[in-house]
């Protein structure tokens, strides 16, 4: 039986964003502080997933083998370095998050049966590669503070006490949610962007977050007049609002997850469709609560 395992590994560089062909105003231009001189650094995490099947020691590999191969092909050589000019992959396609995390593939793949690479700039944004080319998957983490009330409006509150418990009650409650949205997209050979960062946090923000802050959702949001607003629906919804933005800016929208609280948490996967709404039948999105 097949088994994936993990392991994480960490290292502290500095990159920057910049293209030489580029004059000083173009390079502000499309990469805005992250084009400064000398660059900027992060303490990135990395985790490293590996599948294989369980041997009889109980392992599919030996982690301790694992951790020499992650610290002798990347992390020695990225600790303490500037990854513009630490590996040659670099001069060509910038170090971008989702650019780290593919070259990091192809350092190991060739050691270690990968089966994901996924690398944190910091808590709220990280990439994800999978050996798909040049395809990889970027997550920016938000939040939004609001209250709601879960009742149907066509039921008494008795029958929506029954159904929600204590979320019925009728001043509602309030969370402070974090979001998560995750986008799939090429990386360009040349900037290593899947997508505009810049411009997918705006879209976030402008189409959810500044909206959704500090609101009480039945009553400021017009859709959830007569939605009840569940995490579920809550995710739904805003991955319907996200959808098209996002391809405007030349990614698509892979994940919405939305975390209610510690304990409560969805996820809504967004099919590829030619409808603009990822709600119809023929698109409808798995969704899973934690």
């Amino acid at each position: 039986m097949q088994c994936i395992v993990n392991r994480r590994a960490q290292f502290s560089a500095s990159h920057r964003y910049w293209l030489p062909e580029l004059s000083l105003a173009e390079n502000i231009e499309k990469f805005g502080a992250c084009s400064r001189f000398p660059g900027h650094g992060h303490n990135y995490v990395l985790f490293i997933s590996l599948a294989g099947e369980v041997d009889e020691y109980g392992m599919v590999l030996n982690l301790s083998d694992v951790k020499h191969v992650i610290k002798k092909e990347v992390t020695s050589q990225l600790d303490f370095s500037y990854l513009n000019d630490v590996w040659t992959e670099f001069e060509e396609t910038l170090p971008t998050t989702e650019n780290i995390a593919r070259v990091i593939w192809q350092r190991l793949a060739p050691q270690l049966p990968l089966v994901r690479v996924q690398l944190f700039e910091h808590p709220e944004l990280w990439a994800e590669y999978m050996g798909n080319g040049m395809e990889a998957y970027l997550t920016v983490s938000t939040h939004f503070s609001a209250a709601h009330r879960l009742a149907h409006p066509r039921l008494s509150l008795e029958e929506n006490t029954e159904i929600y418990g204590k979320c019925a009650r009728p001043n509602g409650h309030g969370h402070n949610y974090h979001l998560e949205v995750t986008v799939k997209g090429e990386i360009d050979d040349r900037t290593g962007m899947s997508v505009d960062l810049g411009a997918l946090q705006t879209a976030i923000a402008d189409y959810v977050i500044e909206p959704f802050d500090h609101t009480f959702l039945n009553k400021d949001i017009a859709y959830f007049a007569e939605i009840v607003p569940t995490a579920e629906n809550i995710a739904l919804y805003i991955s319907n609002l996200l959808r098209s933005p996002i391809e405007e800016l030349g990614a698509k929208l892979y994940k919405v997850k939305l975390i209610e609280s510690p304990n409560n948490s969805c996820e809504i996967y967004v099919a590829d469709s030619d409808s603009n709404s990822v709600s119809t039948k023929k698109s409808q999105p798995v969704l899973a609560k934690v």
